[in-house]
């Protein structure tokens, strides 16, 4: 018995199969993965938000993160943006290329393909993407054995706040333990996903950083707004009264002014007097407050989605709304991309070392939506390559037209020359339309068909007149074998990469109108004009004798 081999993690860490099945880092009331957060954003002031981030840059990350995740709660368009760029990516079809065309990788393959059917899947992904705003996040992967068989069971998110970097390079991630001590990652348990938007270290890379300015200054106007709308937008009362007025006379007018917005109404002594002032130009004074906070808005779209033409409704014109979205697409497919490499990484390649052990090369997840592709094109020029000797892989056929990989107990379609009791044509029409095949050079041609048409009026136009008609006739039949070669080439392609007769067929008659029968159309009126001309000499000879 051979020995198994050690798998490592990414760090070249040996991996202990027996604690992966184990949640390592779930919450606890009471002790430090608590999940009860601070609120560091209520008063805060310019002061306060440097420190808070300067904290951050020098690895304790508690009250940013926590900062990150109030904008979220308070701030309804940071929310819509940064929801939006994650759920463009969650919502995209993953698909799994394998290693090669191996029986072994391509059941590896199909093993991935299986486990991307859950449900939870778009869920998961929603929060592995958490990344994007705070910098980086945390998934723990909750493995499961069946039947000896390793299989992620689930994918937690876990709050960042729970985590730490190393302080030598605060690059390194470190997990707290029961104790509160700054412990090294669990071998194969975590999903440790990094999307930058800028280049350095995690904890300055997350769209948070500046999130928070914006919001900031944002929540500093809308609060000058309201206060604005409710003081200056209703008319100013003045209470008057007269020199010899108390001390007590004043309060009471005080109270008077004071009361009379919420209760409408007064009493006060006939030597005093309210007067309301209304205020000039009010929707002119504050213009300036929506202004600004549509600006912050717009930097806030910029920063986060690239553009604003999808969150605002003034635009450029229909190309600049264009150009706006072909930068957001960019954005899109550098998420998905990055996504994909961090679930290769700490989730797949893990996998597959579980349950098969180290491997020279692992099945590659996906991310990206479907490129527009003629797949009748493809077809086209695929076949003469494949009949000129070309070896293409049937994986890469299947992957194009969405196949999937047979198994031992599929029924598998073939051309039905191929199938047994399928006869080639017989000059009736019978099979004659698939089961046809004409010969090439050196090789019988079948009976029955345009082939035992030739070669019946090659016959009679040889016994009337050989010298001049048989050469003709010759001619034309391997002008002939190129051309149905070409055609029936595309043909067996689809017919190879269908998945059912209903598939081949959509795939025929959307295919047909491109097949170029110009060539062969043009051989076959030319032997069928010899073929005419040969009977006719056949009966006149009759005829004559």
């Amino acid at each position: 018995m051979g020995k198994i081999p050690q798998v490592l993690d990414r760090w070249g860490r040996p991996v202990k199969r027996s604690a992966l099945t184990e949640e390592v880092a779930a919450p606890t009331v009471g002790g430090v993965r608590s999940p009860i957060t601070g609120y560091p954003a209520d008063g805060l002031t310019p002061l306060r938000l440097a420190s808070i981030l300067r904290e951050a840059d020098q690895g304790d990350p508690v009250r940013y993160l926590e900062l990150a995740e109030t904008i979220e709660e308070r701030d309804p368009h940071y929310l819509g943006v940064l929801g939006t760029r994650r759920r463009s990516v969650s919502q995209i079809d993953v698909t799994v290329e394998a290693a090669s065309d191996s029986a072994q990788d391509q059941k590896t393959a199909q093993m991935v393909r299986d486990w991307l059917k859950r449900d939870e899947l778009t869920e998961e992904i929603f929060d592995i993407l958490d990344t994007i705003g705070k910098g980086y996040s945390f998934t723990e992967i909750i493995w499961e054995t069946s039947e000896g068989q390793w299989q992620p069971a689930r994918l937690e998110w876990r709050d960042p706040r729970w985590f730490r970097f190393a302080r030598h390079d605060l690059a390194t991630p470190l997990m707290l333990d029961e104790n509160g001590q700054e412990v090294p990652l669990s071998p194969f348990k975590f999903i440790f996903a990094q999307i930058r938007a800028k280049s350095g270290i995690a904890l300055r890379s997350g769209l948070a950083r500046v999130a928070t300015w914006g919001w900031m200054f944002k929540a500093y106007t809308q609060r000058d707004w309201a206060i604005f709308t409710q003081t200056y937008g209703q008319p100013v009362r003045l209470g008057k009264y007269g020199a010899g007025a108390s001390d007590r006379d004043k309060d009471t007018l005080f109270r008077a002014v004071a009361n009379i917005a919420g209760d409408c109404a007064a009493i006060i002594p006939d030597s005093m007097s309210i007067d309301f002032v209304e205020a000039k130009s009010i929707g002119s004074s504050t213009d300036h407050y929506e202004k600004r906070s549509d600006w912050l808005d717009k930097q806030i779209s910029k920063a986060v989605l690239g553009q604003t033409s999808t969150t605002d409704a003034i635009t450029g014109g229909l190309g600049s709304g264009q150009e706006h979205r072909e930068v957001q697409e960019d954005i899109e497919r550098a998420d998905a991309r990055a996504l994909a490499a961090i679930l290769n990484r700490d989730l797949i390649r893990p996998w597959v070392d579980l349950e098969h052990g180290p491997q020279k090369a692992y099945p590659r997840l996906v991310i990206a939506r479907p490129e527009k592709e003629d797949l009748t094109a493809f077809s086209n020029a695929l076949a003469p390559l494949i009949t000129a000797g070309l070896r293409v892989r049937q994986s890469e056929v299947r992957d194009k037209f969405g196949l999937s990989d047979p198994d031992e107990k599929d029924e598998i379609l073939v051309p039905r020359s191929a199938q047994p009791g399928v006869q080639p044509g017989d000059g009736n029409g019978n099979g004659a339309e698939s089961a046809v095949k004409y010969p090439l050079k050196g090789q019988s041609a079948p009976a029955g068909g345009v082939a035992a048409l030739q070669a019946e009026s090659a016959s009679a136009a040889r016994s009337a007149a050989p010298d001049e008609i048989a050469p003709i006739l010759d001619r034309m039949a391997r002008e002939a074998d190129p051309e149905m070669e070409a055609m029936l080439g595309q043909i067996e392609v689809m017919l190879e990469a269908a998945g059912s007769l209903e598939e081949f067929r959509e795939m025929l008659l959307t295919g047909f109108p491109d097949l170029d029968a110009g060539g062969f159309a043009n051989v076959l009126g030319d032997a069928m004009a010899a073929a005419h001309a040969g009977g006719r000499a056949a009966v006149e000879e009759d005829g004559d004798g």
